[in-house]
């Protein structure tokens, strides 16, 4: 009885194994699954100079790079140094941010939940070769919040959410062509 037991812990233990190491995608698709990352493997350094503002909303810029490295080191095999050391640079800019009324209340007419939409163009720049590698324009993420009395998020509710969306989506836009 013993005996039985242990060899059904033992496949089961194998298959949970098993499963563990399954391929993912390929980079390239006529090939089907790959054990290979989706990240370009010439790539090991980027550079991440602080986004530009063309905004009025002051500080985006620095929480977005940061957001942008922490993701790059968090995803990514690539190293994130200086512009001098760096085999690539990602540049790029917040072009605009506008905020839109969701939903007021019916008897006061006050907002009750609003969205904040962020709006970026971005370059990855090969620095051996100077070709662009990716380029991106009004490169959106959009986010709610509720300003309203009784919940009262504050803006940077919306904001840290868009940053990290954007972060997210900008850094999966370098992946290698598939």
């Amino acid at each position: 009885m013993r005996t039985a037991r242990f060899t059904g812990v033992v496949i089961a233990t194998a298959l949970l194994c098993g499963t563990a190491v399954l391929p993912g995608c390929s980079a390239d698709p006529t090939r089907g699954y790959s054990f290979n990352s989706t990240f370009d493997g010439q790539v090991r350094t980027i550079s991440v100079p602080i986004f530009r503002n063309e905004t009025f909303s002051s500080g985006l810029e620095v929480s977005l790079t940061e957001a942008i490295i922490t993701e790059i080191q968090r995803s990514t095999p690539w190293r994130v140094v200086g512009p001098t050391h760096a085999a690539t640079t990602l540049t790029g800019s917040i072009d605009e941010t506008t905020m839109t009324q969701l939903t007021r209340q019916r008897d006061t007419g006050l907002v009750q939940e609003q969205a904040l939409r962020m709006t970026v163009s971005f370059d990855w720049i090969d620095n051996r070769s100077g070709q662009v590698r990716v380029s991106r324009r009004e490169f959106t993420s959009i986010s709610s919040f509720v300003p309203h009395r009784g919940v009262a998020d504050p803006l940077e509710v919306a904001q840290s959410a868009v940053i990290r969306e954007l972060a997210r989506d900008i850094v999966a836009e370098l992946r290698a062509d598939w």
